[in-house]
């Protein structure tokens, strides 16, 4: 047993910490708007993780997410792509995915269909 010597609760209460490490990395990320690069930042453990846009308009064209392999915490791309559409939501601009993986995940989170523009169907 990896917790000899320690009691039933705190071997439980040392797997939830364990849980919540893994499974809940970042509820809220965050977010660096770096436009001199055109891009939503965030360093996590040193490592850069970015959206890159482009802007026109009143909407913001989410074109690329790049996440590094080190960057490997359960939900964290979820929680990142959250934080740059509420980060758009605050200015009342429009977003156009046009990163696959921006897509799908508004595709699977239908609340922020109301971000898109008219006529932009995903």
């Amino acid at each position: 047993m990896p917790f000899e010597g320690k009691t039933n609760y705190e071997e439980f209460v040392i797997f939830l910490s364990e849980i919540k490490i893994k499974s809940n990395y970042m509820n809220e990320v965050a977010i660096n708007d770096n436009s001199f690069l055109r891009q939503f930042e965030t360093r996590v453990d040193g490592h850069l993780a970015k959206i890159e846009y482009s802007s026109q308009e009143r909407k913001v064209f989410l074109t690329k997410l790049v996440i590094p392999d080190e960057i490997s915490a359960e939900g964290f791309k979820e929680d990142f792509i959250k934080s740059v559409l509420h980060h758009i939501q605050e200015k009342n601009l429009r977003v156009v995915p046009t990163s696959p993986q921006i897509a799908g995940f508004l595709r699977k989170n239908r609340q922020y269909k109301e971000m898109l523009p008219v006529g932009i169907r995903i």
